[in-house]
């Protein structure tokens, strides 16, 4: 408790302190609550209470406030008029004061009286209260006082009041979320038009109606922010709801709709339903398409920074190494400031790794200097690469020391922000991030260069999941962007944590896994679940009848050329013939014990004897339930039936399992997944990838997850071969590993990890309007 003399009681020193620990009650923030009204949330000056709890009856009569000023004052008079009272206010020196303390039923007296006011001029009868502080001397006035008791247990009594209404904010809170109405017209609109028809939500409104508390956010702009990682402490008691993954049958290229059965399963379920629920979705790269985040809060390039960073660390480290002597290299990396040589604390625990028990510079011996100071890279080993979020084919050629570019979203810190379960935990894992192998073949790492605590920098930002809204006006956190070809396909680990704390324990988490459940769902089970411990409660499958025509012998599809008329007009065979794929994906969710609900996203081209087909094989094939979804053109009304399967759904016995025990040899988890998942005969690893397996093993990393690296577009690893291919042999070219994400990936065939752009990248369509600051041309 902090007590100041009134000389210092400007406004700057009394708004400087934060209202809810106001318990003088002497903010301007605290004065305004109090005299709109809200009780609740404002904290009346001590003073004030004690003026009130000695008056009573004061409906019609006058009550004259002298020498009382500044938020005391107007306190006082606010209480008083609601009480019924009619408020006078003078100071000592008013030429009127003896006639106004004549007419006074009640005096309040706020300062000291001069001695040249006679106690005469005030009527026989008047209530005299003085609040004035020269009554805690021990001075003798006339009328009733209060001690400084009185005050302290007043303070006392709005500090007990403030630190209930903190406690009571610390604890879950129910939703008050107002849902945005919807207006579908036909025909659809574009993305761009229907979301510019939409008037969201500012975001701190949509924080506060979710329970999150206003230090929780960091906002960017009017509808964006940032969460950050406490609330995570503050609800750790608070049970989780239900978790919900969307995956996919093997797409075609123009994609089935797994993004939109997600938001329209969140707007139903929330909207529609009044059920809690999150969606939680990838971020998108700007590689791909050009295709446009817009860089949304920046993540992607904080990832690119340190990603590059890391690169530059390397590069320079053999260079310096290079032409150094070891002495020379030492008195560089630890130099002498301001008189004083020290290791720095990442140096520190690099000498106990090496078990060198020393924290004095100059005491370390030749050999030890040497051991320290030199990582002696193998630049034929090094498997670090630059980053950039454009797709780029030309960089593939590019060469910069041993290593080349690939897409941002490629990096293992992209990996590692999706699957880290804290900041601390981030360290960890970057600082483990192995980018080389030293001349001897052990691993070199990125805590080895001591670029572990920058690149935390560079990332302590990203971390934190960012949140936007539905058009409906529902949550989403928009988080992470691994690619779940190359690397695991899923949002963020914190997103999902943070959500399901939010929605309650009946409120549902909706998250996706790219591509087919093959690719992505399998890595959410395998690696995403092991990561943070979290359940599944329903996978929901999403299909679509063209790509079930391609599966059944349909022409190819081709993205930006028309669709043939086979997927235009009805065709109940090669529906009938391409559920075969649709029915393998099921028995893949299966094989991880979750219930599954297949939604079908219907187009305007398809029949309602195709729908029909589709539903009824994929319940004969084992779903819980299937269900034609219209959220494309109807909003999250379209997806209501698929919102009440999944709610039915979750309540289904859970009997989830991994597909595979980590203490199995890296070549067993691969061929599990390969045979049991995909459908191969077996697998081929090539020298290289055996070699690879052979020493990652040695060094200690055999205990890993996998992470198949493999075309989307197959259940094979040819993406010409469509529905259910058998009888295959999986090549795999070569195993890589991302330590620090903490998953070994190894390559089947040939994967760029480098796209390039298509003849007409979508950036002939985008443009700034330079007047209204919008863009034109995404969607």
């Amino acid at each position: 408790a902090l007590d100041l003399p009134e000389s210092l009681y400007s406004s700057k020193v009394l708004n400087a302190v934060k209202p809810e620990k106001d318990v003088d009650g002497l903010s301007s923030v605290n004065l305004g609550r109090l005299i709109h009204g809200d009780a609740y949330n404002c904290l009346v000056p001590p003073t004030v209470c004690a003026v009130m709890e000695l008056l009573e009856d004061l409906g019609g009569k006058t009550v004259l406030l002298v020498g009382t000023s500044g938020t005391v004052g107007a306190a006082l008079q606010c209480m008083l008029q609601r009480e019924g009272a009619v408020t006078v206010s003078c100071q000592w020196k008013a030429p009127q004061l003896q006639t106004k303390l004549h007419h006074a039923d009640v005096v309040v007296v706020g300062s000291t009286k001069p001695d040249d006011v006679p106690v005469s001029w005030i009527k026989p009868g008047t209530t005299i209260i003085s609040c004035s502080h020269d009554l805690l001397s021990g001075k003798r006035r006339h009328g009733l006082h209060f001690s400084s008791l009185v005050g302290e247990r007043l303070k006392l009594s709005n500090m007990v009041k403030t630190t209930e209404q903190w406690i009571q904010s610390q604890q879950y809170r129910k939703w008050d979320l107002r849902c945005l109405k919807l207006q579908p017209v036909s025909p659809v609109p574009s993305d761009i038009e229907i979301s510019r028809a939409q008037s969201p939500k500012a975001v701190d409104v949509l924080a506060k109606e979710i329970g999150l508390l206003t230090d929780e956010i960091e906002i960017y702009g009017q509808t964006k922010a940032k969460v950050r990682l406490s609330l995570l402490e503050r609800l750790k008691d608070q049970p989780d709801g239900k978790y919900v993954l969307v995956a996919g049958i093997t797409p075609t290229p123009l994609g089935e709709g797994k993004s939109t059965v997600t938001i329209g399963l969140v707007q139903a379920l929330t909207a529609h339903l009044d059920i809690n629920s999150f969606a939680c979705l990838r971020q998108p790269s700007q590689g791909p398409t050009f295709g446009f985040n817009l860089h949304l809060t920046g993540d992607i390039h904080a990832i690119t920074a340190a990603n590059n960073l890391l690169a530059a660390a390397i590069d320079a480290r053999i260079l310096h190494e290079n032409t150094q002597s070891d002495k020379a290299l030492y008195n560089r990396l630890v130099p002498v400031v301001n008189g004083v040589r020290g290791f720095s604390a990442i140096q520190l625990a690099r000498l106990r790794r090496l078990g060198i028990n020393k924290s004095d510079p100059g005491t370390l011996t030749e050999e030890e200097v040497s051991k320290f100071a030199r990582l002696d890279i193998d630049p034929s080993t090094i498997t670090w690469q630059r980053v950039v979020d454009t797709n780029d084919r030309f960089l593939r050629k590019i060469t910069v020391g041993q290593a080349q570019f690939d897409i941002a979203v490629a990096s293992e810190i992209m990996a590692i922000l999706a699957l880290t379960t804290s900041l601390q935990d981030m360290k960890e894992r970057l600082g483990k991030m192995v980018v080389a192998n030293d001349k001897k073949g052990e691993p070199v790492t990125a805590e080895d260069l001591g670029v572990t605590g920058a690149l935390a920098v560079l990332m302590k930002d990203a971390i934190k999941p960012t949140l936007m809204q539905t058009l409906e006006g529902t949550p989403v956190f928009v988080h992470a962007g691994p690619f779940a070809n190359i690397a695991h396909g899923n949002s963020s680990v914190l997103a999902d944590k943070i959500a399901l704390k939010l929605v309650g324990e009946t409120g549902f988490v909706v998250t996706e896994a790219g591509f087919g459940a093959d690719i992505g769902m399998e890595k959410f089970f395998n690696i995403k679940c092991r990561a943070s411990g979290l359940v599944p409660s329903v996978v929901v499958l999403v299909a679509t009848v063209r790509a079930l025509k391609m599966h059944g012998g349909g022409p190819n599809v081709t993205a930006g050329a028309p669709l043939k008329k086979e997927y235009t007009e009805e065709n109940l065979q090669l529906v009938a013939d391409g559920c075969c794929n649709l029915q393998k994906q099921i028995q893949i969710a299966q094989l991880f014990g979750v219930p599954v609900v297949v939604a079908l996203n219907v187009f305007k081209t398809d029949s309602v004897a195709e729908v029909d087909l589709v539903c009824k094989i994929a319940k004969q094939s084992g779903a819980f339930d299937a269900v034609p979804c219209n959220h494309w053109s109807a909003g999250g009304r379209g997806a209501v039936k698929l919102a009440q399967a999944v709610e039915k759904a979750a309540r289904q016995k859970n009997s989830f399992k991994y597909l595979y025990s980590l203490e199995l040899p890296i070549v067993e988890k691969i061929r599990i997944i390969a045979q049991k998942v995909y459908g191969a005969e077996d697998i081929e690893l090539s020298l290289a990838a055996q070699t690879q397996i052979d020493r990652y093993t040695r060094q200690g990393f055999g205990n890993l997850p996998i992470c198949m690296a493999k075309t989307h577009l197959s259940l094979s690893h040819q993406p010409e071969r469509k529905g259910v291919p058998t009888g295959f042999i999986l090549p795999i070219s070569d195993v890589r590993a991302s330590i620090g994400a903490g998953f070994i990936y190894p390559l089947v065939g040939t994967m760029s990890t480098m796209p390039g752009l298509p003849t007409r990248p979508c950036f002939y369509d985008i443009d700034l309007d330079p007047i209204t600051e919008q863009v034109k041309g995404l969607f």
